[in-house]
Order: structure tokens, then sequence, then C-alpha cells
């Protein structure tokens, strides 16, 4: 964990702990924890928390526990607790001894849940869920009290101990708080603590349970068992807080945390809904979990973002109790600055054309010499083999161009980049009028040399013919073209703001000879194109395959001018 920077900004979570130890509550001791339930692969908004909790614990020399809210099996897997796993071991963190499962404590909430019945605070309810909702109430009025309210308790714990017998169907009783029906607050509203859940395998408890605890009655314990001092969560949990609170105060627990809110991330043209991500993965939309288009951490991984880059990102955002959104360029800014500085460069012609230097001998071969990184002699040095034939992009070239149009023209010179400076002398075409060749001579006189009495502006890559690796290329980009695509005024469904652009594959691309050899995940900067990495789940050693993780510049700036604008 030494890339993990040492100390973070301030903000009001840190005061209210550093207040805390300063008056040593807790024993001046901090403890946190990080609690995902397993239901689908971690977000960017999640890479914020992890930052926040294990940070806290780094900053004041206390401990982050990884506990996975595992109370609704039919929608967790195994699958999604590994990957939550390796997600935030990827960012820089380490739990140690502290992995932990609600499910390691379900007997302990079913004899909680036993002390709140005998406490007579705790009541079996026959009330359909339909009917529960009937019967709580609105914001302006107050809810009924259930016919099974006043069961006595000795029915209550009777009942409750058939519910985990399995003596009944889903759905024909729960547990619910007995508090108070006329609260303004409606989560006090006798909320249910426990459901009956039949036909289901839990990955860690298998068919040992038929009822499953909620997250309201199950997350205070599971903090209060591991000795949490500061449960730290997003301000939708704000107005739960004070059951939070009242569970804590109402069993015999060990201590009692704090819980503290902050607004969760709001990050443009995507999405932060768990639900509607699992619509985009079910409904084919991406190509998966680890798509690079999603916000995932896992999606961002293998699109080449880099574990410091969020990090940083988390940071430039901040933590407040205000909500606000974020821009992506934040997010892009991150990974570019990270990358400008530590990836190496390469050359990658994405539209090859082909170009013939008719003065170089036709079996001759030269090697020059290219920086890894014009900024960091540390990365040393490549040896680019030099030939005849060559390709470069097709972009680089018109045959008539505008003034400002600084790389190849017919009748003109640019310089191959690391190399000669060469003049376009004759356009091959084909039948259709298409250019399909350029006829060119270089001046040897000008390898690491300006030519005499000229001066030449532009400056283009280039990959040998010969030495050049066919590679298929993917250019990412932003999934939704809309910058809030959940919560557009037009009225559309949020599908109907994905960017068909979100995803270009360029075939028959050729990248110079070094990226042959390649590792899963590496990262480059395609000089003048931006930064890549290789694709880590379609890549072969016969199939080369990037992905394009972010342009050498913001080109969504303009179009979102444009955008406010109108």
């Amino acid at each position: 964990m030494n890339d993990v920077q040492a100390k973070s900004p301030g903000n009001f979570i840190r005061q209210i702990i550093e207040q805390d130890i300063k008056a040593s509550k807790n024993g001046g001791r901090v403890a946190t924890r990080f609690p995902p339930e397993p239901n689908g692969y971690l977000h960017i908004g999640h890479a914020k928390s992890i930052c926040l909790n294990f940070g806290i614990a780094l900053d004041y020399n206390g401990t982050c526990n990884l506990r996975f809210d595992d109370t609704n099996p039919h929608k967790e897997n195994i699958e999604y607790v590994r990957a939550i796993e390796e997600d935030v071991r990827w960012l820089g963190y380490d739990w140690q001894d502290r992995l932990f499962y609600a499910s390691d404590y379900f007997e302990q909430l079913y004899a909680f849940a036993v002390e709140l019945i005998e406490k007579g605070l705790a009541y079996v309810c026959d009330l359909t869920a339909e009917e529960i909702r009937s019967y709580r109430g609105t914001l302006t009025e107050p809810g009924r009290n259930s016919p099974y309210r006043d069961r006595s308790i000795e029915q209550n714990l009777d009942l409750f101990r058939r519910m985990r017998d399995g003596d009944f169907k889903d759905g024909e009783r729960v547990l619910r708080a007995r508090i108070d029906m006329a609260s303004p607050n409606m989560n006090l509203r006798d909320p249910a603590l426990y459901r009956i859940r039949h036909g289901v395998i839990h990955h860690q408890t298998g068919e040992a349970w038929c009822i499953y605890p909620m997250y309201d009655f199950t997350h205070p314990i599971s903090d209060a068992l591991e000795g949490i001092t500061h449960s730290i969560c997003t301000l939708e949990f704000e107005d739960h807080r004070p059951l939070y609170d009242w569970v804590l105060e109402h069993v015999s627990v060990p201590c009692h945390p704090r819980q503290i809110e902050f607004s969760r991330l709001n990050l443009e043209y995507t999405l932060m809904s768990k639900r509607k991500l699992t619509e985009l993965v079910d409904e084919g939309y991406v190509e998966g979990w680890d798509d690079p288009r999603m916000p995932t951490i896992a999606g961002l991984r293998r699109r080449g973002f880099t574990p410091a880059s969020l990090r940083d990102f988390c940071e430039r955002i901040g933590v407040s109790k205000s909500d606000n959104t974020v821009e992506m360029g934040v997010l892009e800014n991150s990974i570019r600055e990270d990358l400008n500085v530590h990836a190496p460069r390469r050359m990658a012609v994405l539209h090859p054309l082909k170009v013939v230097i008719t003065n170089f001998p036709e079996d001759a071969e030269e090697e020059v010499s290219a920086p890894n990184h014009p900024q960091d002699e540390t990365l040393g040095v490549r040896s680019l083999p030099f030939t005849r034939e060559i390709y470069i992009d097709r972009e680089d070239f018109r045959e008539e161009a505008p003034k400002k149009f600084k790389r190849l023209v017919s009748g003109g010179e640019v310089r191959l980049r690391n190399a000669y400076v060469i003049r376009c002398d004759e356009v091959i075409k084909n039948n259709q009028g298409e250019i399909v060749e350029l006829h060119c001579s270089y001046d040897a006189a000008t390898l690491g040399a300006n030519p005499e009495g000229r001066k030449v502006k532009g400056v283009i890559h280039w990959v040998s013919a010969r030495h050049g690796v066919t590679a298929e290329i993917r250019l990412y980009d932003r999934l939704f073209s809309h910058p809030a695509p959940d919560n557009a005024r037009d009225g559309k469904d949020y599908r109907q703001h994905l960017n068909p652009d979100s995803l270009r594959t360029l075939t028959g691309c050729i990248v110079e000879p070094s990226l042959a050899v390649a590792s899963p995940g590496e990262r480059f900067q395609f000089e003048r194109e931006g930064y890549f990495c290789v694709d880590p789940v379609l890549s072969k050693d016969d199939h080369l395959v990037f992905n394009r993780t972010v342009t050498l510049r913001d080109s969504w700036a303009k179009i979102e001018q444009q955008q406010k604008a109108g």
C-alpha cells in the first residue's frame, strides 16, 4: 500500500473523527468499514466510499473492515463477492484479516430479534406487503396500527420461531419493530425486521435459513459487533439514522457506532444505479460488467484506468453533504495526468495509408532511435526499423489542404517522428479515384536535423510496413450522449440516450513491432492519438486488441459548452 497517499485532504467527516479522538471517545480508536451488498459489480461511486473509509483508517492508524451485507440471497452470488474483493485490492487497499459477512451474524441477529420481542418492541405481522403500505400512512397523515400489533409476547415468540422453522409461505408473515406509527419519520413506522424467503441458496449459509433480516436491522448490529466507531454511509441513509440508533439502543450490543452521511457521487454521462447497470448488462447494451464503457471499477480497469487515477479523482471531488454532479472531464483529466507521466510512448497507425520512399533502397533497413518518454530519460529509448515502405495515417494527408493543415500535402514536406523529412511526389489512386498509395522521397540529411534553407512545421507518426504488427483498436467513448441520461427533461428512457458512437472498432491497424510483446493491461500513449491499453480479455498473441482509455485532450468540452448554452 505504499503507493496510496499517506494523508488525504480534510473534510467534515475527518473533523468529526478528530473531535472524537480529542475527546477520547472510543478510547481514541478509529474503526470504519466498507459494506457492499454482493448483488453486482462495484462502480466509481463505490470507489469514493472505498477511498474514504480505508483512507480514514490509514490516516488515523485505525482499521477498516470489508463486510458483505449479504441478506438478499436471491440477488447475490459468489461471483460478485470475488469481484468486489478484487476491486478493493486493485485500488490499493487491504482489509488484512477483517473480512466479514452479515450472514456471519445470522444466529446473533435472530437472538437480538427475540430480545426485541421479549421487550415488547417487535411483533409478527400477518398483513401483506400491500396492506402494510396502505397502513403506513403518508408524509402528512399518520399510519394506522396493524391489527396484529398487540399480540402477546408469547404469541410473537412462537410465531417467530415457526417463521424460522419454515412453517409459513413467503410473504405470509413478517417480523416488525414496534415503534410509532404516527412518527413523522416514515422509517420509524413499525419497519420490517425479518421476511420469509424460501427456495434460495445463500452463497455462505446454503439452505440453513428461510428467514432473512432486513438491512436496517442488520447493519447497525453488524457495525456494533465489529466494534465500528464511525459508520460512514451515503446521504440517502440520513433519514434511516434514527432507526439505526433505535436498534442499537434497544438490543444488548457492546457499543454504539456513530453514523455519518455524505453525498453520493453523481457523474455526468453515466449511471450510478446498480439496477439500471444490471439492465444494461442483462439486455445486451454492453458486453458485460467489465465492458470498458461501464462506470464499474472492473470496466474502468479494463479500459486502462489506474488505481492512482481513481484515488486522485476521489480526492479531487472531495467529501461533502451537498448533492452535486461531477463533470466527466474531472475523471478523464485524472487518468490523462497519470498516464502522461507514466505511460511509455509508441506509434500506431489507425487508418493506414502506404507510403513508398522511392529514393530509399528497396532491401535496405535502418534503425532509428526513439525515446520511450520525451520527459523522462530514465525510461530509456527503443529502436524503430525504418524501411522503404511505411504506413502513415490517412488523416495526415491531403491532396489539397487549408493553410493551417500542418501535415503532409501533395508536393509538400513533413517530418516523420524520430526519423526523416519526406516530400510527397506522387499520389497513386485506384479506378474509383481513391488514394491507395503515396510515393515520397526522403532527405537523408534530416535525421535529427532540420533541412537547410527550409522550415518543416509538421510532424506525423508512422510504422514500418515490413515490421509493423496488425492490431484491432477499440475506440471507447462515453456510454451516453446526454450529461444526465437518467434525469433528462425530455422524458426519454435512459436507454434512448445511449451514445451510438460509444464504441468504434478499427481492424487492420498497424502498430510498431515492440507492441507485439505487450502484456495484457499494459498502458501506452499512442503518439498523437491518445492513451491505450492492451485489452486483458480479448487480446491474444495472434490477435492484438487495444482499448482507448482516453483521448489526448478533452474532445467533449466544446460539445458540453454547446449543450449548456442550448
